[in-house]
């Protein structure tokens, strides 16, 4: 099968926390007599100084890379502020055109596979009709729980789901908030997200580990983007109110001057450690490190910090946002809170601390995440969508 992956989320040498879920799935997806191209579109910007922030890493992302021994190309797309969210699909697929009947001419493609619904998707379904092909889309998150709140979106994304050959969720409460919406179930399938069970594992050596970051009491560690989001000050504030606590921060991001600034305000300055981006061979370390790890989030899918942590035997504390309840739902996971306040988070920790669970089983429950298992449902569906005939028609 010659695969056609299309997100504008995929990971690129200057867009380090770019969906490296979906590189993930991509390898993991193809069987050796396969082949894949990615097409990655970003977002067209004049300037890459670095004072323009996200907006100049766009212009600093290479025009081509091989990544895991996968050809990835980012074509640029324009979009338009403030209107640009209504046409930005057919912006996409109409930059994308021209590059995708190139790419065709040596690479005659069976399916796109497209992820993240909106805009991805829906150029997908666009170009899926301009070349006579079936598509797939996957849902990962806010396209699901933030973008169908507005009606148009909402109907674009609906009308694609019903001519896709067949779509995913990376959580069984996206594809419940899909059907209220509308979807059809035979369409949605719940796909889930696997992890790097070789490189995110249980140090050999914990206690070492621990003298080596410095740790002698206990530690939490909150990983993510510095967004309002992810909630970081919800964690900066739990732990102002569990003394001996420590809080360690993995992420860069805008809000990084004004979370200090509250450690600062809250005297918590000493025990909160700001780390800055950390690259991924790097976090094993810290979740392993650490006693227990802190989501806060407002909204994810099935978040990787949430993965990741239990492959590493880190038990987690995590609100209980759409994907989240799916994760921690047994006591070797750690422990779901009442509700996204300081006050549950912080109870959380505290209760957790005071009862952690064997990090062996931890690490065993956490292996049910498997990459290999989420490549062969993929690899299905994409079977059973290419040998049936293609009823892909435009989406106005």
């Amino acid at each position: 099968m010659k695969i056609l992956t299309l997100s504008s989320l995929y990971p690129n040498s200057v867009q380090r926390r770019h969906g490296i879920f979906i590189e993930h799935r991509v390898a993991h997806v193809c069987r050796l007599s396969d082949e894949t191209r990615v097409v990655a579109p970003v977002p067209w910007f004049p300037s890459g100084h670095r004072m323009f922030g996200r907006y100049g890493e766009f212009a600093r992302a290479p025009q081509s890379e091989s990544r895991r021994g996968v050809d990835v190309t980012y074509p640029r797309y324009p979009t338009l502020p403030k209107i640009g969210m209504t046409m930005a699909p057919w912006l996409m697929a109409t930059a994308l055109y021209p590059h995708v009947a190139r790419l065709q001419r040596s690479f005659d493609f069976d399916v796109i596979d497209s992820y993240y619904l909106y805009p991805d998707g829906i150029a997908a379904a666009m170009l899926a009709r301009r070349f006579d092909r079936p598509f797939t889309m996957s849902a990962l998150g806010t396209d699901v729980s933030l973008i169908p709140r507005y009606r148009r979106q909402r109907g674009m994304i609906l009308a694609a789901i019903e001519r896709a050959g067949a779509v995913t969720t990376v959580a069984a409460a996206l594809r419940d908030e899909l059907l209220s919406l509308g979807a059809h179930p035979d369409k949605v399938s719940v796909v889930e997200h696997g992890v790097d069970l070789v490189l995110f594992r249980p140090p050999a050596d914990r206690a070492e580990l621990r003298a080596r970051f410095g740790l002698t009491g206990p530690t939490v560690l909150s990983v993510g983007h510095l967004i309002d989001r992810k909630g970081h000050d919800l964690a900066i504030r739990a732990i102002a109110e569990l003394p001996d606590v420590k809080l360690m921060i993995a992420g860069d991001g805008p809000r990084e001057a004004d979370l200090r600034a509250l450690a600062n305000t809250l005297g918590v300055a000493r025990r909160v450690e700001f780390l800055g981006h950390v690259d991924q061979p790097r976090l094993p370390n810290l979740y392993g490190a650490a006693d227990l790890t802190v989501s806060c989030s407002d909204r994810e899918g099935i978040a990787n910090v949430l993965l990741e942590s239990l492959a590493c035997g880190t038990p987690l504390v995590a609100t209980p946002v759409w994907g989240s309840p799916e994760v921690v739902k047994v006591p070797e996971a750690g422990l779901l809170v009442a509700d996204r306040s300081v006050a549950a988070i912080r109870d959380g920790i505290a209760q957790l601390l005071a009862a952690l669970p064997d990090r062996a089983k931890t690490r065993t429950y956490g292996e049910r995440y498997n990459w290999h298992e989420t490549g062969r449902q993929h690899r299905a569906l994409l079977d059973r969508v290419v040998k049936r005939p293609s009823s892909a028609t435009a989406v106005d």
